[in-house]
C-alpha cells in the first residue's frame, strides 16, 4: 500500500517502489548510482539513512574509521535516525522523494495488472439456489448486475478521470461528482461527473463566481464533499498553501460555479483527513490532521443556515486523535466514528456521540469485528453502515464489512481477491438507486498504483444478525431480549435470506415431553449459563484488577520519572540562570576594560605630547645657555668659538 502524504501512515508497497526508483534495494550497481546521482549529496545521504531505518531498523554497526568520509557520512545519516519508527521512515522517504521529483511515480514501470475475479457465491432466492462460478467481470451498465454482495466492474464510457486517491465524491440527481484528490503527489482541483444511468464520464469546466478574488479553486486532497440541496459543499482538505482555518467552498451544479462561503464564529484550524457528516442543517466535523502534521480529535459544528461555527466540548472520553477515519449518523441522534490512524498505527475502534447530550461512549461490538484500517470509505443504507477499503500499514484491506447500527453487530459482506483497487485507501464510496434497489459505487484509491477504476455492488442487506437461542455465555450476552415462559421461547428476527420474512421458533411440544420437565430443564440450563457467565465475569474482573494494578505501577513509575525530570529541569534552569548572570557580569567587566583601554590610549597620547614638548624645551634651554656662555667669554677677552659665533 502507499504512504499517505497527509496522514503519515506508511504503506510498504509505495515505499519499495520509491526506493527502487531512487536506486536502493537493487543489485544493479550502475543503475543504483545513476538513480542516486539525481539528488544532491545531502538528500542522497538522508534517503540512504531513511531506507536503512525502514528496512533494517536502528543502526547497530560500529562507527567507520574517519579516513573513509563516504562510509562515515552514511553511518552518521543512519545512526541519527535511531529513535524513528520504520513506518515513519517510510513516510518521510516517500515525502522527500515527492518533493525532489513530484512525477517520480509516473516514471516507475506499471506492474502487470491482475484480472478482477468474482468470488464464487451461492445465492438463495425464492427458495432456489443460484450458483455463479468464478469468471472475469465485464458487464454493461447497472442493469446487468445480477448478483448480490459481489463487487463487479461495469462497462463505462467517456474519458476516464485521472487516477487519484484522497478525493471526495457525492451523488446528486443520478450523477456522481468527483472533486480533487492526489495524483502522483500533486493535488487536483478538477470536477469529474459520472452519469449513473448511462455510466458516461464527463468533465465540468468549472469557474469561480464573479465576486471572487480567486481565478481558480485551490487544488486539494483529503477534503469532504457534502450534498446540500442542489449544491455541493467542499469542506477543509490539504492544499499546497494552507490557510489558517477551515474553508467551505460551494459548487453550484446548475451554473458550474465555485464560490467561497463566508462563515462566522471561531472557525476550526485548517486540516485534512477529517470526517464531515450532515445532520439536519448542521455539518459535524471531527478530527483530521493539520498542516503541521498534528493529529486532532476536536469536534466542531457548522450551522448551514447561519454559517456559524461552534466548537463543542463534549463529555465522556472522545476518540484518540486521528485522521482518515469514517463517520456516520444513525437516527439523526447518534454520530458513529470508526477506525482511522495516527502516524504509526491504525485503529478498529467504534465511538458513538449522542448528539442530544453531547456525550461520547464506546459501546461493545458483536459479530465479525473488522481489522484496523485507515483511509477507508463508508456509506449508510437505512440502519446498515457499509465500510470498504482502507489500509493497515502493511497492505490494503480486502474485505467489505457492514455494521448494523441498531444492534452494533458487524458482518462481512464479501472479500475481493488479488491486488485490486478496492483493497486501497483514499477511495470514495457512494450509493445510488437503480430499479428500486440500492447500489454501492466505489471509485479510485491507491494500493501501490493510483486507480481510476469504478466498481459497483448490490447489497442484499444482511446487516441484521439474527439472535440465537441461549446456548453459552457468549450468546447469552447477545440474547437479552428473548422471553422464556412456561417452556415456550418465541424468537422474532429478520431472516438472513433476501426475502426478509420474519420467522418464529416455538419450542413447546406437550405431546412429546411433560411441560414441567421442560421448565426444570430450562431452569437448569439458565442456572448453568448464569454460573458460567459469573465465572467469566469474575475472571474478567481479576484480569481488570491485575491490569489496573499494573497501570497504577506504571503510573507511579511515570510520576517518579516525571518528578525526577522536573527536578533535573529545575536544576538546569538554576544553572542556566547562574551562567546567564555570570555572562552578564563578564560582559559588564569587558565593557569597563574597553573603556579603560580607550582612556589609556588618550593618556598615552598626552604623555607623548608632553615628552616632545619637554624635549623641545630642554633643547632650547641648552642652546640659550651655550649662547650666553659665549658672550661672557668674549667680554672677558677670550676669543669666541667660531662655531658659536656662527650660531
Amino acid at each position: 500500500m502507499a504512504t499517505r502524504s497527509s496522514s503519515g501512515l506508511a504503506y510498504p508497497e509505495r515505499f519499495y517502489a520509491a526506493a527502487a526508483y531512487a536506486g536502493f534495494g537493487t543489485s544493479d550497481v550502475s543503475s543504483s548510482k545513476a538513480a542516486i546521482s539525481r539528488f544532491k549529496n545531502e538528500i542522497a545521504l538522508l534517503l540512504y539513512g531513511l531506507y536503512q531505518q525502514a528496512t533494517v531498523g536502528p543502526c547497530n554497526i560500529s562507527k567507520p574509521r574517519s579516513w573513509n568520509p563516504i562510509e562515515h557520512s552514511k553511518w552518521t545519516s543512519w545512526n541519527g535516525l535511531r529513535n524513528m519508527a520504520s513506518t515513519e521512515a517510510m513516510r518521510l522517504f516517500v515525502k522527500i522523494l515527492e518533493e525532489e521529483d513530484p512525477a517520480w511515480y509516473s516514471k516507475v514501470p506499471d506492474p502487470k495488472p491482475e484480472p478482477m475475479v468474482e468470488i464464487e457465491e451461492t445465492a438463495i432466492e425464492n427458495g432456489s439456489i443460484l450458483e455463479t462460478q468464478d469468471k472475469d467481470v465485464v458487464l454493461e451498465g447497472l442493469g446487468a448486475i445480477g448478483v448480490y454482495d459481489q463487487w463487479i466492474a461495469p462497462s463505462v464510457s467517456g474519458r476516464r478521470p485521472k487516477a487519484r486517491y484522497e478525493h471526495a465524491a457525492a451523488v446528486l440527481q443520478d450523477k456522481m461528482y468527483v472533486f480533487g484528490g492526489n495524483h502522483n503527489g500533486r493535488y487536483l482541483n478538477d470536477i469529474q461527473v459520472l452519469d449513473l444511468k448511462s455510466l458516461i464520464w464527463s468533465k465540468i469546466e468549472a469557474k469561480m463566481a464573479s465576486d471572487s478574488s480567486q481565478a481558480l479553486l485551490s487544488p486539494c486532497a483529503g477534503h469532504s464533499l457534502i450534498r446540500w440541496g442542489n449544491k455541493l459543499l467542499a469542506v477543509a482538505g490539504h492544499t499546497k498553501d494552507p490557510s489558517d482555518t477551515v474553508t467551505v467552498e460551494c459548487f453550484d451544479t446548475e451554473t458550474s460555479t465555485w464560490s467561497v462561503l463566508k462563515s462566522y464564529g471561531k472557525a476550526p484550524i485548517a486540516r485534512g483527513g477529517q470526517s464531515v457528516t450532515l445532520v439536519g442543517s448542521n455539518l459535524v466535523m471531527f478530527g483530521g490532521e493539520d498542516s503541521k502534521r498534528s493529529l486532532l480529535n476536536d469536534l466542531n459544528i457548522l450551522d448551514l443556515e447561519t454559517m456559524t461555527w461552534d466548537a463543542i466540548e463534549a463529555v465522556g472520553t472522545p476518540p484518540s486523535p486521528r485522521s482518515d477515519h469514517t463517520a456516520a449518523v444513525h437516527a439523526d441522534k447518534y454520530l458513529l466514528i470508526f477506525g482511522g490512524g495516527s502516524h504509526s498505527s491504525c485503529f478498529n475502534d467504534l465511538h458513538v456521540l449522542d448528539l442530544q447530550t453531547m456525550e461520547w461512549s464506546q459501546p461493545k461490538m458483536q459479530g465479525s469485528l473488522p481489522t484496523p484500517r485507515a483511509g477507508h470509505a463508508g456509506v449508510t443504507i437505512g440502519e446498515n453502515w457499509y465500510i470498504v477499503g482502507g489500509g493497515d500499514n502493511k497492505s490494503g484491506v480486502s474485505d467489505t464489512v457492514v455494521l448494523n447500527m441498531s444492534m452494533l453487530v458487524w458482518s462481512v459482506v464479501t472479500t475481493v481477491q488479488g491486488r485490486v483497487p478496492l483493497a486501497s485507501e483514499g477511495l470514495s464510496l457512494e450509493v445510488t438507486t437503480y430499479n428500486g434497489e440500492e447500489i454501492l459505487v466505489a471509485f479510485g484509491g491507491y494500493n501501490g498504483r493510483y486507480s481510476n477504476e469504478l466498481y459497483v455492488l448490490k447489497p442484499s442487506h444482511k446487516g441484521i444478525i439474527e439472535p440465537k437461542i441461549l446456548e453459552s455465555p457468549a450468546t447469552a450476552s447477545v440474547d437479552p431480549i428473548l422471553p422464556i415462559s412456561n417452556g415456550v421461547r418465541d424468537i422474532e428476527a429478520e431472516d438472513l435470506t433476501r426475502n426478509g420474512k420474519v420467522r418464529e421458533i416455538v419450542m413447546d411440544n406437550p405431546e412429546s415431553e411433560p411441560q414441567h420437565q421442560i421448565s426444570i430443564d430450562t431452569k437448569e440450563r439458565i442456572i448453568v449459563t448464569l454460573k458460567a457467565e459469573k465465572d467469566n465475569l469474575e475472571a474478567a474482573l481479576t484480569t481488570e484488577h491485575s491490569l489496573n494494578s499494573k497501570l497504577k505501577q506504571e503510573l507511579s513509575e511515570a510520576q517518579a520519572a516525571y518528578a525526577e525530570l522536573t527536578e533535573e529541569l529545575r536544576s538546569a534552569r538554576k544553572q542556566l540562570a547562574a551562567e546567564q548572570s555570570r555572562s552578564f557580569r563578564l560582559e559588564v567587566e569587558i565593557a569597563e576594560i574597553r573603556q579603560k583601554l580607550h582612556s589609556m590610549e588618550s593618556l598615552q597620547q598626552e604623555v607623548d605630547l608632553l615628552r616632545r614638548q619637554k624635549a623641545a624645551s630642554e633643547q632650547a634651554a641648552a642652546h640659550a645657555q651655550q649662547k650666553q656662555s659665549s658672550i661672557w667669554g668674549w667680554i672677558a677677552g677670550t676669543p669666541p668659538d667660531p662655531k658659536t659665533v656662527d650660531d
